[in-house]
């Protein structure tokens, strides 16, 4: 999956390529790539599935992995390129 996320960058963001930051062991729950006035486009990540995958790769409870993945993932600011994570509506 790694491969068409960043066949995908290439392809669509060439000059891009290097700036992208892309959130490590999430690569099934990436979604595509965020635009927003002020900010550069980035890698964005379905946040509900980066939560199932701590639960079901690191074998943590709902809690843990949602208190790891504020404290770890979404608090982690690495540059104008760091990751956009959505929560994504629910019915």
């Amino acid at each position: 999956m790694k491969d068409v996320i960043t066949n995908y960058i290439n392809e669509n963001y060439p000059e891009l390529m290097d700036e992208i930051l892309l959130a490590d062991g999430f690569e099934d729950a990436f979604m595509g790539v965020v635009y927003s006035m002020g900010s550069p486009p980035k890698a964005c990540y379905d946040s509900d599935r980066c939560l199932k995958i701590l639960e079901e790769r690191d074998e943590m409870t709902p809690e843990e992995a949602e208190e790891y993945f504020d404290f770890n993932v979404i608090s982690a600011y690495v540059g104008e390129f760091t990751p956009a994570f959505v929560k994504p509506l629910s019915n």
